[in-house]
C-alpha cells in the first residue's frame, strides 16, 4: 500500500481544554508519582499488603454502628469493600482525574454496572457501531429483555449523533474501538450530550489512563477492561469504573453490591503491581507499534491499516498510541496461511500483556452467538487484528514479513 503520512505524537486540541492541567509532560510526571506506594501507609512495606479476608471486624458496638450509618469507611465485607482493592481504585481515580473509582472482577462487570446504574425500563441507550462484541450482546440480549431501547449510531457522524441523542438516557462510547479503531470527537459529543442531559460512558481500554483522559474532556463515566494494559501481564481478569463521587455513589450503593462482580484482593494487588510499569510499557508498546505499522505500509500484500496514527481524528484526544490495530490483507492471499505461518505472534483474544497476538476477523464474524456486532455492522473477513507486545520489534517485523510471504505462496 502507499505510505501514508504519519502523525508523531498527538497534541491536545485547544477545543478540548478544561480547567484541569493539559500539559502533557506535567500530566505524565503526576501519573508516575501516582503509581508509587507510600510505605508510611503500610508499616514501611514498599508493596501494599493483600487483605485476603472475606470480612472485617469492629472494636466496639459504637464503631460498628458508625460504619452502618455511613459515618466511617471501615471495611465491612469484601464483596462491598476491601483495603487492597481500595488502593487500586484510588490509583485509577487519580490517573483518570476522577473523584472515585470502583473495581470489578471483569471488564464486563464494569460495563454492566456503569450502564445499569444509569438506566431503567423504558429508557433509551445510544451506542456507537463496532462496539466491543460482548458489550453489543449485553445491550441486545439483556438490556432489551428489560424493555430498554437500544439504538446504534456512526460514532464519527456528529449530525447523526445529535439527532439520535434525542430521548436517550445514556450514550455509550469506545474511542478508539477495538476492531476498526474508529475515534469519536469526545469534546463535541460531550457538549451535545450535556445539552440534552444524556450521560456519556466510554470504554477507554485501548488508550489506557495514560494516553487518554475522557473525564477532562467532558465525558461523564470512564471504564476499562483492566485485564488489558493496566494489568500488563495477562494474569488477571478485571474491570474498573471512574467518575464523579455522585455517579460512583449510585453504583456503590445501588448496583455493584447486588450484581456481585467485585474484584478480589489478590487480583487487585496484581493490578497495582502492573500500574508501576504502566508508563514504561505503554511507551514501548507505542514505539514498537509505530515501527510495525511503518513496515506494513510498505508491504504490497496490505491494502489498508486501521490505527489512529494512520487515520488521525480532527479532534485528537489521544496523548499517545496503543498497540492494537487492524489491517486488511490483499485479495487472493489466504488469511489462514498468514496466521498459521506466524512464529512469534500467537492466536488469541484480548491484548495488553507481554505477548504479541493475532486474531482474524473471520473468526469473530463466524462466532456462534445470538448477537454478532462484527456481522451486523460489516467487518471484512480479510481484516486481521494485531496486538504488538513487548518482544523485540525487529523480530516481530520479521515474523510478519515471512507470514505475508507464506500467505502469498498459497
Amino acid at each position: 500500500m502507499a505510505k501514508d503520512e504519519f502523525v508523531s505524537l498527538p497534541q491536545s486540541n485547544s477545543d478540548c481544554s478544561t480547567d484541569i492541567s493539559t500539559d502533557i509532560s506535567t500530566d505524565i510526571s503526576i501519573d508516575v508519582n501516582t503509581l508509587i506506594c507510600d510505605p508510611r501507609h503500610h508499616n514501611g512495606a514498599v508493596s501494599p499488603p493483600i487483605y485476603q479476608s472475606s470480612l472485617f471486624t469492629f472494636n466496639s458496638y459504637e464503631e460498628m454502628l458508625s460504619r452502618f450509618r455511613g459515618d466511617t469507611e471501615h471495611a465491612l465485607y469484601s464483596r462491598v469493600d476491601n483495603p487492597t482493592v481500595r488502593v487500586f481504585e484510588q490509583k485509577i481515580a487519580q490517573l483518570e482525574r476522577a473523584e472515585d473509582a470502583i473495581a470489578f472482577s471483569s471488564g464486563m462487570g464494569a460495563i454492566s454496572n456503569a450502564i445499569l446504574s444509569q438506566v431503567q425500563s423504558g429508557d433509551k441507550i445510544l451506542c456507537i457501531k463496532h462496539v466491543y462484541p460482548d458489550t453489543y450482546r449485553f445491550l441486545m440480549g439483556l438490556c432489551r429483555r428489560f424493555s430498554i431501547e437500544v439504538e446504534f449510531v456512526d460514532g464519527g457522524d456528529l449530525n447523526a449523533i445529535e439527532t439520535a441523542l434525542v430521548g436517550a438516557k445514556v450514550f455509550y462510547l469506545e474511542s478508539p474501538n477495538s476492531w476498526m479503531m474508529q475515534q469519536q470527537h469526545l469534546c463535541a459529543i460531550a457538549k451535545l450530550a450535556k445539552a440534552q442531559q444524556v450521560t456519556t460512558i466510554i470504554d477507554n481500554s485501548w488508550a489506557s489512563p495514560l494516553f487518554q483522559k475522557p473525564l477532562t474532556l467532558g465525558i461523564d463515566i470512564v471504564l476499562h477492561s483492566a485485564s488489558k494494559y493496566i494489568s500488563g501481564h495477562s494474569d488477571t481478569v478485571a474491570g474498573i469504573i471512574a467518575s464523579s463521587k455522585a455517579n460512583m455513589d449510585v453504583i456503590r450503593q445501588q448496583v455493584s453490591p447486588y450484581l456481585g462482580a467485585k474484584l478480589s484482593a489478590n487480583e487487585a494487588w496484581l493490578l497495582t503491581r502492573g500500574l508501576r510499569t504502566l508508563k514504561l510499557r505503554m511507551d514501548q508498546h507505542q514505539r514498537s507499534c509505530l515501527t510495525v505499522i511503518e513496515k506494513l505500509q510498505q508491504c504490497p500484500q496490505v491494502t489498508a491499516i486501521y490505527h489512529p496514527a494512520v487515520n488521525p481524528s480532527s479532534c485528537d484526544s489521544l496523548q499517545g498510541f496503543g498497540s492494537l490495530f487492524s489491517f486488511k490483507l490483499k485479495e487472493g492471499l489466504e488469511v489462514a496461511a498468514f496466521c498459521n505461518a506466524l512464529q512469534i505472534f500467537q492466536l488469541g483474544v484480548s491484548w495488553g500483556g507481554y505477548e504479541s497476538l493475532v486474531i482474524p476477523a473471520e473468526a469473530v464474524v463466524n462466532q456462534q452467538a445470538q448477537f454478532n456486532s462484527a456481522k451486523d455492522f460489516g467487518v471484512s473477513s480479510r481484516l486481521i487484528r494485531l496486538y504488538i507486545g513487548l518482544e523485540d520489534v525487529d523480530d516481530l517485523c520479521s515474523d510478519i514479513q515471512q507470514a505475508l510471504v507464506a500467505a502469498q505462496a498459497h
